[in-house]
């Protein structure tokens, strides 16, 4: 027994063997994954083979509306995409989106989003039928801009200390796009810091509320600069305050709510694109950078600026940040002004 060595090797066959099954279970499993990847690598290759639908959840007249044509046209021209806009408002922008949120997550049904239905409403609305942080992916976010306090050029209001004087004597009445909008919210902060008695009459758009405006049945609104900047070029309305940190280029000479006794008073509207969750992320990553390839000269840039949107082009998860910090900002907001649109 003295002889015998006992040892713990692996006979060269054996070990031989088990190397190759090792291969072999390698590259099974490689090519296991490589076959689920690839109808989504492939889709992404071949995308689009049809029109792309855009949904702008706003009725004409209004900032989402001017900017979903935009991004349409600019997508024709660069990536030769056959991009149409769906029209569909109502319910707050809550239609639209909704709609979104239900389609095929296939890269075919986009919303042009904003921060009114992806930041505000799911803290205004008990039931939105669709929850736009988990049932919405962010795809690309095109810029931001502040609102403008805009009264008709024949209103008696010459700058907003006239406005915040008049509101503490007698009531007066300020347009929305609807309950629970940026310009609610931010006229509610306004009358509740000033002590002003002031009328919210909701709209169901930026063009309706803009043409009750101009007839004379509202005194005030809080628009977005998109909405807004033409009518104020054109000398139809008179702009009394921006609602932007510091004062715009485009508007030199109106001064911001901060300047005009209200500090913290900043805000802006932001509009992005987003798709149903579930869209395939190389589909995604695809449309992010034909989105900011489609908005990147400075012709496009001007334009957008021109229309009071600063652009802010970014990856999707810089998108997906950037909505994080916003939920986290309005969802206060909505809360200390107790309004609810149930």
């Amino acid at each position: 027994m003295s002889g015998l060595h006992l040892s713990n090797a692996v006979p060269r066959g054996v070990a031989s063997t088990s190397r190759w099954m090792r291969l072999a279970l390698t590259v099974l499993a490689l090519g296991a994954l490589a076959s689920t990847a690839s109808p989504l690598v492939a889709q992404a290759q071949t995308f689009p083979t049809r029109p792309i639908h855009l949904v702008a959840p706003s009725p004409p007249g209004g900032g989402t509306d001017a900017v979903s044509r935009l991004v349409a046209q600019k997508l024709g021209d660069t990536a030769k995409w056959t991009v149409v806009v769906d029209t569909m408002p109502g319910a707050g922008n809550n239609i639209g989106l909704r709609f979104g949120a239900k389609a095929p997550p296939d890269g075919y049904t986009l919303v042009m989003g904003e921060t009114s239905n992806l930041a505000v409403n799911q803290f205004l609305y008990k039931n939105l039928g669709f929850d736009p942080s988990k049932d919405l992916a962010p795809v690309a976010l095109i810029g931001s801009g502040p609102l403008v306090l805009v009264v008709r050029t024949d209103s008696p209001y010459g700058d907003f200390g006239a406005v915040v004087a008049v509101a503490k004597k007698k009531q007066l009445s300020y347009a929305s796009s609807g309950n629970g909008t940026v310009g609610h919210l931010v006229a509610e902060s306004v009358r509740a810091a000033s002590g002003g008695d002031m009328l919210h009459v909701p709209y169901k758009g930026a063009g309706p509320a803009m043409t009750d405006l101009l007839g004379g049945q509202v005194d005030l609104y809080y628009a977005s600069l998109t909405a807004a900047l033409p009518m104020i070029k054109g000398g139809k309305l008179r702009p009394l305050a921006v609602t932007s940190g510091k004062r715009l280029d485009v508007l030199p000479g109106v001064p911001t709510l901060i300047e005009s006794g209200f500090p913290g008073f900043a805000y802006s509207v932001f509009y992005g694109v987003v798709a149903p969750v579930g869209t395939p992320p190389a589909v995604v990553e695809l449309l992010n950078r034909q989105i900011n390839k489609s908005l990147d000269s400075e012709e496009t840039r001007n334009n957008l600026v021109e229309r009071g949107i600063f652009p802010q082009p970014g990856t999707q998860g810089d998108f997906a940040k950037f909505l994080d910090g916003e939920r986290k900002k309005w969802g206060p907001i909505v809360k200390a002004s107790g309004a609810s649109a149930d």
